[in-house]
């Protein structure tokens, strides 16, 4: 008597996903996340500079922080130019 939900039948053929094809094709979506990315390493980084500016020493945990807050930036510049599909394959 209980109806189960019925996992989706797809396999290699399956079409991508709309949620996924709307993210690359709205700007203003990428632009907002990609720039709370870039805020956010801006935070980290300036959490970490903070303690180094008060004459605090300089540990692991504040080089750790900085390489965060880059990746952080990086990632959110990634998402903002959607480089993803855009290089050509040579023949």
């Amino acid at each position: 008597m209980s109806t189960g939900i019925e996992p989706p039948t797809g396999g290699a053929d399956a079409p991508v996903s709309k949620p996924s094809q709307m993210f690359k094709s709205c700007w203003s979506c990428r632009l907002i996340s990609g720039g709370g990315l870039i805020l956010s390493g801006a935070y980290v980084f300036h959490a970490a500079r903070k303690v180094m500016r008060q004459g605090g020493p300089t540990s692991m945990g504040t080089v750790a922080q900085i390489t965060f807050a880059a990746s952080l930036a990086a990632w959110g510049i990634v998402v903002i130019t959607d480089p993803v599909g855009k290089a050509q394959r040579k023949t």
